[in-house]
């Protein structure tokens, strides 16, 4: 799949320039700015701004007729790539690409959407249909991914009409992207089949109709996009050369735009060019086709374990079989973008020109030096053993590339290579037809050749009648001219003879009356050549269309090998670990990716563990403690398991994740006039609205935009609801109150991140962050104090802040539970501990004797600590309390699993 970025102009892609019928230029949409934690140390990072980004605001809430009466859209005219999205600027736009979106709907309370993205710029068609919440969830995050520079609509839902809800949430979500409302008859499902059937590779043809039969709007969608193309930019493909894939909505993991920004995942918050984020620290593709397949799969994560286990064992073979490792990386060095090549051989211009002849030249010769590469990465992967490279491999055979290479060379000389020097590139297209193919061909050669011949006679006898030692030097704009020291010239003058003189640094550069001539009669012979050889190319390039299909699977191939080689790549050179695909998250020694390389100190690893016993994490600690980043690490380490890479651990087991969703940023929007907490609530409205049981949340610092009271209350709140949705979530809060009172709720457990107070010799306390996770909430008491007293905070301010802290204490112990309450909560989780501990057991791998010890074990632990909880003589603590459920019978079946 080729990632979005910023649009071409259809002169680039070889089509004359059309004036466009009226589009619809967006309203203003809100953005917001992120944070994120950076600085030095192993797990912490300083809290600072970064770049804006703009969030899919309309699908928190829902859009008033009003608001859509406000949002007309303005006419004007525009090229085919309309204006830049802003959304790019969140998610890292990485190519220079030309992509129509067409999308149209079904009315009703679910409405299904069908979406299209045509990129001319590569040559292929994604088709979906998603069965869509009343907020456009999917549809605006799939808008996103792909990043449009034109979105076509039906007109009927546009201004002046009443504007549909979708077409508002599109406006106010992508404010730079060129809206086109398009009439009814152009979204028709009969012309969609007709395109497909015409257009796609015969060989994906009939499957391709199956995958979309039933899917009327994603039809209708294609039929707009391709007649919209043809109508008003005269852009059409040759008969089955067109890539188009159906894409199953339920096939990749939905992201929601705020994680995208937050996590890092394909652009640093603090530096765009930065290289400090998920994308760039995977990013060691060889290839544009690698880099590209790569951006795609981290924004769209698979759901399937078929299609993520093949990559990991390919991987595996990759990283254990170091010759064929380099052999692929060696082989994958030199391919050009052979996708956006190949797309301009499969082009159909509209009327021809010498530009095009020219063009046409230069495609065939690097089709040639693309065919010829495939042939080093066949038998670099001859070794492997694994389905995925063994595919990879028999696309690449010579039976597939051999026929093409045998045609280009009945027309094209054997010895002719691409290159990109213009007078060398003017040769090339001069000289790489056969010889004695056409008799014109020849005698226009023998021109062009005669021509230059007399042109550097010419030269060599003006130097000697002169006295001067001009070089011959050649661009494409003044074609043939002369170049001298200087310093020739400084103690006599330039002769009369020389035109057009240029001054550069330490040369002169001119020509002659002479030269100019000669320019110009070479010049013609030159166009007569490519006029002459075009008859000839272009029926060369009629033969090599036919092969475009199999030519586009070899880019597919070598783009996911190249993906593999960039994974080993890293892999080999860190201790990285092949994950499970498990219904849990169970992580030994997990390190955050992008900081373990960024750090120049040793990461300190920490453990996960998250099942539906145990799938809402409290987080507590002190400031700078590395909440942040321990949260992130679980989000980071997730997307990574389900594109098909290794992880930074010792042990890894992950469950399939659906959705992604994060609000970690502490940032106000001045542009759309809310508050800090306004943003925080809106974000949190729309994970509420769309989180469910397959979903990963990672909540920072909820409710901290407010006062203390109302922000204790709508965390509470809003972990209740997170609870109850069944999701894994990670929640770091300097609220203790709320890991307290939660804690005795199913599915909840509680963790702190560890420090350590000491006092040094002038009985000043200084707090070590130790960056290791422990069980239960954090039992250091006023560590905002203790902190602030570490950093040299007057002595008469913090005594007051210490005595309001104990009294607070003191009112919090006053109202504790009775202990009846405690030990039934002791009982209760007690036993989900044994239940989940029983089940992970029931999976186990152990051997008869090693359960049957582990059994009698866990037995005698769980009544050991049932009589404990019982004993009437016992006063328990609310801190043994907490222990009581830190799932400690779980860490127990964890090691012993992996044993």
């Amino acid at each position: 799949m080729a990632g979005p970025g910023m649009a071409i102009s259809s002169t680039a892609l070889g089509q004359p320039r059309a004036a466009l019928p009226p589009t619809s230029s967006n309203c203003r949409g809100r953005s917001y700015t992120t944070s994120s934690y950076t600085g030095s140390g192993p797990n912490k990072r300083s809290r600072s701004n970064s770049t804006s980004y703009t969030t899919t605001g309309t699908s928190y809430r829902s859009t008033t007729s009003n608001s859509r009466n406000k949002r007309v859209a303005t006419p004007a005219q525009s090229t085919i790539s309309g204006r830049k999205s802003r959304c790019t600027s969140s998610i890292g736009g990485s190519e220079n690409h030309e992509i129509v979106c067409a999308i149209t709907e079904a009315r009703g309370v679910t409405p299904s959407v069908g979406i299209v993205f045509v990129n001319v710029s590569t040559g292929e068609a994604n088709l979906s249909q998603i069965c869509d919440t009343q907020f456009y969830i999917r549809t605006l995050h799939q808008i996103t991914v792909y990043d449009p520079s034109r979105i076509l609509l039906v007109s009927t839902t546009c201004p002046p009409n009443p504007a549909s809800t979708l077409y508002s949430m599109i406006c106010e979500a992508f404010p730079g992207t060129a809206l086109q409302p398009l009439d009814r008859k152009y979204w028709s499902e009969q012309t969609g089949l007709d395109y497909l059937q015409n257009l796609a590779f015969r060989d994906d043809v009939e499957a391709t109709k199956v995958a979309i039969e039933g899917n009327f709007y994603a039809t209708c969608a294609f039929s707009a996009a391709m007649r919209f193309l043809d109508a008003e930019f005269s852009i059409r493909f040759a008969p089955h050369s067109l890539r188009i894939k159906y894409q199953s909505p339920e096939a990749t993991m939905m992201i929601d735009l705020s994680a995208i920004a937050s996590l890092e995942l394909i652009q640093n918050l603090h530096h765009v060019k930065s290289k400090e984020c998920l994308f760039g620290f995977f990013n060691q593709a060889l290839t544009p086709m690698g880099s590209r397949m790569l951006r795609a799969n981290i924004l769209q994560p698979f759901t399937k374990p078929e299609d993520i286990n093949p990559r990991y064992d390919a991987l595996a073979e990759l990283t254990t079989h170091e010759d064929m490792f380099h052999e692929v990386r060696k082989a994958l060095h030199g391919f050009d973008d052979v996708e956006k090549l190949l797309t301009k051989l499969v082009l159909l211009p509209v009327q021809g020109s010498i530009y095009h002849s020219e063009q046409a030249i230069n495609n065939i010769l690097i089709v040639k030096k693309f065919v010829t590469s495939v042939a080093p990465v066949f038998e670099s992967l001859l070794p492997a053993q694994c389905l995925l490279l063994e595919q990879i491999r028999n696309t690449c055979r010579p039976e597939v590339t051999q026929p093409i290479i045998g045609l280009i060379n009945t027309v094209i000389d054997e010895n002719a290579t691409f290159v990109k020097a213009p007078l060398e590139l003017r040769h090339q297209r001069t000289y790489s037809v056969k010889s004695n193919i056409s008799g014109l061909l020849d005698v226009a050669r023998k021109t062009y050749r005669e021509g230059t011949e007399d042109l550097y006679e010419y030269v060599t006898e003006l130097n000697t009648r002169l006295d001067v030692a001009g070089e011959t030097k050649y661009d494409n704009t003044r074609k043939f001219f002369l170049r001298f020291r200087a310093a020739d010239f400084e103690h006599r003058p330039m002769p009369d003879e020389f035109i057009n003189r240029l001054r550069k640094k330490d040369f002169i550069e001119c020509q002659t009356l002479r030269i100019v001539q000669l320019n110009q009669r070479i010049s013609d012979s030159a166009l007569d050549v490519v006029s002459q050889s075009d008859k000839v190319v272009s029926e060369l390039l009629v033969e090599v269309r036919r092969f475009a299909p199999e030519m586009f699977k070899i880019c597919e191939s070598i783009a996911l090998l190249d993906v593999l080689a960039a994974f080993s790549q890293i892999v080999t050179t860190r201790e990285y670990v092949r994950p499970r695909l498990d219904g849990r998250m169970a992580i030994k020694a997990a390190r955050h990716p992008i900081l373990e390389g960024a750090s120049s100190t040793a990461f300190i690893p920490n453990d996960y563990y998250a099942t539906e016993q145990y799938r809402f994490q409290i987080l507590t600690g002190c400031n700078m403690s590395g909440k942040s980043t321990y949260i992130r690490t679980a989000a980071l380490m997730q997307v990574m398991a389900q594109i098909g890479c290794f992880v930074p651990a010792e042990y890894a087991c992950f469950p399939i994740i659906h959705n992604l969703f994060s609000r970690t940023s502490t940032d106000d929007s001045i542009e759309a006039n809310m508050s800090t907490f306004s943003v925080e609530m809106r974000e949190m409205a729309f994970i509420l609205r769309n989180i469910n049981g397959k979903s990963l949340a990672i909540i920072d610092e909820l409710g901290r935009g407010t006062s203390t009271r109302d922000g204790l209350a709508i965390a509470i709140a809003m972990a209740e609801a997170l609870v109850q949705s069944g999701a894994f979530v990670f929640f770091a809060t300097h609220f203790t109150d709320l890991a307290k009172i939660l804690a005795d709720r199913p599915g909840v457990l509680n963790r702190h991140l560890a420090t350590e107070t000491t006092l040094t010799d002038d009985n000043v306390p200084k707090m070590t962050m130790l960056y290791k996770l422990e069980s239960g909430p954090v039992k250091e008491e006023g560590y905002g104090v203790t902190l602030a007293g570490a950093v040299g905070f007057p002595d008469h301010f913090l005594e007051v802040a210490e005595q309001v802290s104990s009294a607070l204490r003191e009112q919090a112990e006053a109202k504790k539970r009775s202990s009846g309450a405690r030990k039934i909560v002791l009982k209760r989780k007690l036993i989900l501990n044994l239940h989940e501990a029983l089940q992970i057991a029931y999976s186990s791998e152990m051997d008869d004797g090693a359960l049957a010890a582990y059994l009698r074990r866990l037995q005698g632990e769980f009544i050991q600590r049932m009589e404990e909880n019982e004993a009437p003589e016992v006063e328990t603590s609310e801190d043994d309390a907490e222990d009581a459920g830190d799932g400690r019978v779980i860490e127990v079946v964890s090691d012993s699993g992996s044993e």
